[in-house]
């Protein structure tokens, strides 16, 4: 069991003993300890990714984690963005278009990590009579959409996200053994 199944247990969990024979909060406590020695969001993304939205929760809305991690990631996209320098801010019109963009692609690459399934297929890679997806060509990932500049910064960000998660998952499973 990798570290997003144990904490997608833990958030779910009805019982939050910390005993012998309960282990919830360890991988809980394993994910606010990453956090503190990482970039500070890795259990928001596990959360908004993985847990919010669960079946038996419906008395409870995903949509406060999702609107304070687009927050987060909309800042950091902006300060990636002029570290990175996309974007000449010279004139008030520059500096406008420019937050424009970085609005977009923190938009368009966080909904594309979240569920970047390919619409025709589900995500499976087939269609209903066994034959490859065309749209996806069996990748189950949908298309990013757009073309040139914005689509490039919109995958850069979107690899950003995974290697958050990827990250702050691998710190967290080491604080669990």
């Amino acid at each position: 069991m990798g570290f997003a199944d144990r904490y997608l247990h833990a958030v779910n969990s009805s019982n939050l003993q910390d005993d012998v024979h309960h282990h919830a909060t360890d991988a809980l406590c394993a994910a606010a300890l990453a956090d503190t020695t990482g970039a500070g969001i890795g259990s928001l993304l596990s959360r908004v990714k993985y847990a919010d939205g669960t079946q038996h929760k419906l008395f409870e809305s995903g949509s406060a984690n999702l609107a304070s991690l687009l927050r987060i990631w909309t800042a950091r996209v902006i300060e990636k963005g002029r570290e990175r320098k996309w974007v000449k801010e010279g004139t008030a019109w520059d500096v406008q278009a420019a937050h424009g963009l970085y609005r977009r692609v923190a938009e368009r690459s966080l909904a594309h990590w979240l569920d970047g399934k390919c619409p025709s297929c589900s995500g499976t890679g087939n269609t209903p009579d066994r034959r490859i997806c065309v749209p996806c060509k069996g990748s189950c990932k949908a298309d990013v959409g757009g073309a040139g500049f914005e689509r490039e910064r919109v995958l850069d960000m979107v690899s950003e996200l995974e290697g958050l998660l990827c990250a702050h998952n691998a710190r967290a499973g080491v604080m669990l053994r």
